[in-house]
């Protein structure tokens, strides 16, 4: 039998709002995978959780298990990466990552390493110079954390074979692309 609550640590992938006051926010987190929550009252003026739950910060949460949705009950901002959000072109490549994660990673499927790997890439990005470099680096060491691709051997063209896992283009790359060429 599963607990009623539990606890993590995450990074926000996505977010949307629902109702007056809500938000379903989407998040990868350390224990539990891709997990998608329900945020209540965030949306008002006075939540404390509010300034927390921004898309790719790193959060510790507590959530409780509800009929449909679980509720996240408390957050708190552990990495916010300031010095990527003072910069386009780092947002939309930040953007970028939590898209593909979003994508390629399966609901309540644990995978510590893709964690790791996201939270160190979102932490590099923030002294990084050479993000086209970087941007192949992170899809090529995604593909190879997931299976896709054997570690050892050179990938040529990391964007088509990610294309083809997620059987789309993603919707960030667009933008991405052109800020970064």
């Amino acid at each position: 039998m599963q607990a009623r609550s539990y606890s993590s640590e995450g990074i926000i992938l996505g977010r949307a709002s629902y109702s007056e006051a809500d938000r379903i926010i989407s998040l990868f987190s350390k224990d539990y995978g891709k997990i998608t929550l329900l945020a209540k009252g965030v949306r008002k003026l006075k939540s404390r959780k509010r300034g927390h739950i921004e898309v790719f910060n790193r959060i510790k949460f507590s959530a409780a298990r509800g009929k449909g949705l679980d509720i996240l009950t408390e957050a708190e901002e552990i990495e916010s990466y300031r010095k990527i959000r003072s910069s386009l072109q780092k947002v939309s490549l930040a953007y970028y990552f939590t898209e593909i994660v979003a994508r390629t990673a399966h609901d309540n499927e644990v995978n510590r390493e893709i964690y790791g790997l996201l939270c160190l890439y979102l932490k590099r990005m923030e002294s990084e110079h050479s993000l086209k470099k970087f941007r192949l680096a992170f899809v090529t060491e995604l593909l190879i954390r997931l299976g896709y691709w054997p570690q050892n051997k050179p990938l040529s063209s990391p964007d088509i074979l990610l294309e083809e896992v997620m059987e789309r283009k993603p919707n960030s790359l667009r933008v991405g692309r052109q800020m970064l060429s």
